[in-house]
């Protein structure tokens, strides 16, 4: 990473119109929330990624609950880093319009960042898949962890699943359609931390293109949006973002 590509980082966002950022897994990495797929430490290298599939969980709701587990304990335990709270800062600086994020921690909302589009859901909620009452997951979370039980519907004794979106579901169609209008909106896009991989998430920054956007991208592995980008910048989301911010402070007036 060079000076220059932090300067010419800067240059894009301060002279942005409309600044929307898309965050994946590799932001909450610095946090000690594992990604998926990174080779030899991404969570499906020791786990079969079926059991995160719709249809898995209504055949066996109890597979799906061990698995996640540990995991929920590590968001609920995380807290945000630099990254995060740069992309908050930026968003009180009214420089970033918009956020899409494709983490279901919530450490963003924890950092402080407000517009925020959760386009694979969240931990904050549970739903009913027998009744589609919807529970705050803090009335079953503790329990949860404690003893491991299945929640259960206190209206119908149904199976409670978390509002994160499993291979094989929908993303939600509120978020969703937030976000495509960010992209389709914005005249810069940051992409921070995420591999694009992850589809139709990860052809928002595509379709920011193909309406004219400039793209930054920040992450430590290729893409497949790379060579269109404006900007790559291989690096720690945490290191950079800060950075960035550091910047636009010098240079704006607030």
């Amino acid at each position: 990473m060079q000076s220059d590509q932090i300067e010419y980082a800067v240059e894009l966002i301060a002279n942005s119109r409309y600044l929307v950022a898309l965050t994946g897994a590799g932001i909450s990495t610095p946090s000690g929330i594992p990604d998926f797929r990174s080779p030899g430490s991404g969570v499906w290298e020791k786990t079969d990624p079926s059991v995160a599939t719709l249809s898995s969980f209504r055949h066996d709701p109890r597979a799906f609950y061990d698995w996640i587990r540990p995991l929920v304990r590590l968001m609920l335990d995380a807290r945000p880093n630099p990254a995060h709270i740069a992309l908050a800062r930026l968003e009180e600086m009214g420089l970033l319009k918009e956020l899409i994020t494709q983490n279901i921690d919530t450490l963003h909302h924890k950092a402080g960042s407000k517009i925020v589009h959760e386009v694979h859901g969240h931990i904050r909620d549970a739903t009913c898949i027998r009744c589609y009452s919807v529970y705050p997951s803090d009335e079953f979370m503790d329990t949860f962890l404690e003893t491991g039980a299945v929640p259960k519907c206190p209206r119908c004794g149904g199976t409670l699943k978390p509002n994160v979106i499993l291979f094989g579901e929908q993303l939600p169609m509120g978020p969703f359609l937030a976000a495509k209008k960010a992209a389709q909106k914005c005249d810069v896009m940051l992409v921070a931390g995420s591999s694009l991989e992850v589809a139709p998430a990860g052809q928002l920054p595509l379709m920011a293109t193909v309406n004219g956007a400039k793209l930054i991208i920040i992450n430590l592995a290729a893409t497949y949006m790379d060579e269109a980008a404006e900007l790559v910048i291989r690096g720690d989301v945490a290191e950079v973002l800060p950075r960035i911010v550091k910047a636009l402070e010098a240079d704006i007036t607030i």
